[in-house]
């Protein structure tokens, strides 16, 4: 792959990412899945991604989501389904997102950039191969928001779940479970150390177990940091997340592309920090 695919696949990624991570900071949104049945961020946060799919099992979710812990998957799934609906998670969903987005954007939520933005961004998703990509299918089933904010952020949705299910193949493909891709993550210091309990709820035990994985795999030394065989490894898993995940990119063209950065760029700039592109200003340095 030409690096310059490379480099316009992970320009996309982070445009249409900070736009899409409001939802899970916005209080409208916890304020929303409460109201809806929900308890609590997890059951919020697992149920509202899945929702589009109906009320799937914990195990459905633990293979669409194996970056987190089984544990922490079945402390919200299935109950979820036993205090809301798919249905009523993702109405309050949209209308936590509609108030949320006008609140942090002003005046820019009606402003002609954000149309525009929202017809490229469909045009992208209507280029994605939904095969292998199961989340970005089911939020593909439902219907465009009018409202062309809230569209946008619809679309940005689809294409998030669309690289977040190019991840997931090239993880599979690496022989990576769900704990080794985290704590070999962290390993190359693309994520804080915080990730692998606090955010992902892997217990100790189970970390230094994938730890005690890699290192006999090669990919981590006695004290998990990194080999360069772990280094080359996770490289080529990045390589592979940005193949699959270009091509609908360039279907769409450079200019559409590059007016879409442009677009975005003073839109995405007024909303919060997102923990995963800017996660070295929101964490700690690893050790």
């Amino acid at each position: 792959m030409a690096e310059t695919t490379r480099r316009r696949a992970r320009q996309m990624w982070e445009c249409v990412e900070r736009y899409h991570q409001l939802c899970y900071w916005a209080p409208e949104v916890r304020d929303s899945g409460a109201a809806a049945g929900l308890r609590g961020f997890w059951m919020n946060y697992f149920a509202t991604r899945v929702a589009p799919l109906g009320p799937v099992p914990a195990s459905v979710v633990e293979s669409l989501f194996f970056y987190y812990a089984p544990a922490r998957v079945r402390r919200a799934i299935p109950d979820a389904w036993t205090f809301s609906t798919p249905e009523r998670v993702l109405a309050a969903r949209y209308d936590a997102m509609d108030q949320a987005l006008q609140r942090e954007l002003g005046e820019l939520a009606s402003s002609e950039a954000v149309g525009r933005c929202a017809e490229i961004v469909r045009a992208a998703c209507n280029a994605a191969d939904p095969v292998g990509r199961v989340l970005f299918a089911g939020w593909s089933s439902l219907d465009w928001p009018h409202e062309p904010h809230l569209a946008l952020w619809h679309g940005c949705t689809l294409l998030r779940e669309y690289r977040s299910g190019c991840h997931l193949i090239a993880l599979a493909a690496a022989g990576l479970d769900g704990c080794e891709s985290v704590v070999s993550q962290v390993a190359v210091d693309e994520a804080p150390h915080e990730w692998i309990q606090e955010e992902a709820g892997w217990t100790e035990a189970e970390a230094a177990a994938a730890y005690e994985r890699l290192r006999a795999r090669g990919w981590t030394d006695n004290d998990g940091l990194a080999t360069a065989a772990g280094v080359a490894g996770r490289a080529e898993v990045e390589a592979m997340t940005d193949r699959l995940d270009s091509f609908h990119w360039s279907a769409i063209g450079d200019e559409a592309a590059d007016a879409l950065l442009a677009d975005m760029a003073p839109i995405n700039a007024v909303l919060p920090k997102d923990d995963q592109l800017d996660w070295r200003e929101l964490y700690p340095a690893n050790d």
